[in-house]
């Protein structure tokens, strides 16, 4: 089967199954697991040009282009067409994420054989999951996409015995810094799992914007920092837009030291199977406690110079 993939996280999902090598196209975005990846062609391209703009900038601009039906990304319309997929996956979930399902959609009514267009859009961590089995039930392998799901469901079991009974401290989850905008959907459900207490946001939302006080007012014991699309050296060199906010200093988490910056596109932006792996991270980050293999450097640090 010929598969393409215009979702991140969908293209984990054709990796969870074994199926890389039925994968002849991909996004721009999709780097997992990176060495098996990264000969697929790459069917998109970014319209908006990131490199040196800030948050704010970066906030902006994308407000404009959405806002104006301008697309954020480019799909190589005739590159599909020479793949000649069976399957593309996509989603219908956000704009800002990957190729709009409309756009796609157009792309596909012109070609000569039509493939099947498979749109992915979880809200939820079981719905999560559920993608796995959907996509293993269209690709041919549920057996696999079973196992799969039972091993995952397994890790969250894991997890859940390991912090049962331990205080569960307040967590702001904070998906973009300026301006700041707590994470929804499924990061709710992740804090739960790993033993905390989500603020601002509820499991399944799609959140907006918050204010400062509103920020302040919830009294966060922990802050974890998972900007959508950066990595956290990135994270790290926009700290300044948070500590420079009036009564940063006397929030719970970071007198305690309890702020943490995590690498949000592996494990909390996109809705594939390593949000398994993000609870497995916050379960370390809330609690010190070992789920899976040993948390590292590069998964979560706390917040330098806070």
């Amino acid at each position: 089967m010929r598969i393409v993939s215009l979702l991140p996280a969908a293209t984990d999902i054709v990796a969870e199954l074994g199926l890389v090598g039925d994968l002849v196209g991909r996004t721009h975005e999709c780097d997992w697991p990176p060495d098996a990846v990264a000969s697929v062609p790459v069917v998109t391209s970014a319209e908006l040009r990131t490199g040196g703009m800030s948050s704010r900038e970066i906030s902006d601009a994308v407000g404009g282009m959405t806002h104006q039906g301008s697309s954020l990304y480019t799909l190589d319309t005739r590159r599909l067409a020479e793949l000649a997929p069976d399957v593309v996956l996509t989603q219908d979930l956000c704009e800002v994420c990957a190729v709009s399902y409309s756009t796609v959609s157009r792309a596909v009514r012109v070609l000569d054989a039509g493939p099947r267009v498979i749109s992915l859009e979880p809200r939820t961590l079981h719905e999560v999951l559920g993608c796995l089995e959907r996509v293993g039930e269209v690709l041919g392998v549920p057996e696999t996409a079973a196992r799969r799901v039972a091993e995952l469901r397994g890790r969250l079991d894991a997890v859940r015995d390991a912090v049962v009974g331990l205080p569960r401290p307040r967590v702001a989850a904070v998906e973009w810094l300026d301006p700041l905008w707590p994470a929804g959907h499924w990061v709710p459900e992740q804090i739960g799992c790993a033993g905390g207490e989500p603020l601002l946001a509820r499991p399944g939302e799609h959140t907006e914007p918050v204010r400062w006080d509103a920020v302040r007012a919830a009294r966060p014991e922990a802050v974890v920092l998972l900007p959508c699309g950066f990595t956290p050296e990135r994270t790290e060199a926009e700290r300044h837009l948070l500590t420079a906010l009036p009564g940063w200093s006397e929030l719970p988490a970071v007198r305690d030291d309890q702020v943490w910056v995590v690498d949000g596109p592996a494990y909390f932006n996109r809705p594939g199977p390593r949000v398994v792996r993000g609870i497995e991270v916050l379960a370390h980050v809330l609690h010190g406690v070992s789920a899976g293999v040993p948390v590292t450097h590069a998964e979560a640090r706390r917040l330098a110079g806070t």
